[in-house]
């Protein structure tokens, strides 16, 4: 089941991305629900110094693992991202940029909205 398609805005949710394609549910857009215990709902655009800390911190992005569908994310990618990693990025400084229209409403209960228009893409 999935929550309704809103964005932390108030708006309908865009999608985030659709090469490679991102979300929980696999459908471009960071919907969530119930089994989304992770909750992606925060669409970022990957940078590398984002990609290395992810790795570091233990869930590396950026190698390729084809058993399980993933191509590996590089800097310029768009994907939905785990709203405490990206909190945990920006209170480390890497945080990437966000895209606000494309971010689910989910990620208020985690990461406030003055951090997110902080980091909010131009």
């Amino acid at each position: 089941m999935q929550e309704p398609s809103v964005n932390v805005l108030g708006g309908a949710l865009e999608s985030c991305s659709a090469d490679p394609v991102t979300g929980f549910f696999r459908n471009g857009c960071c919907d969530t629900g119930p089994m989304d215990r992770g909750v992606h709902t925060v669409c970022a655009t990957m940078t590398a110094e984002f990609l290395a800390l992810s790795k570091y911190l233990g869930n590396d992005l950026s190698t390729p693992r084809p058993e399980y569908g993933f191509v590996g994310l590089k800097p310029g990618d768009q994907w939905c991202l785990c709203a405490a990693r990206f909190l945990q990025a920006h209170e480390e400084g890497a945080a990437p940029r966000v895209r606000l229209e494309a971010t689910h409403q989910a990620t208020l209960s985690i990461v406030p909205l003055d951090v997110l228009q902080a980091n909010a893409s131009p």
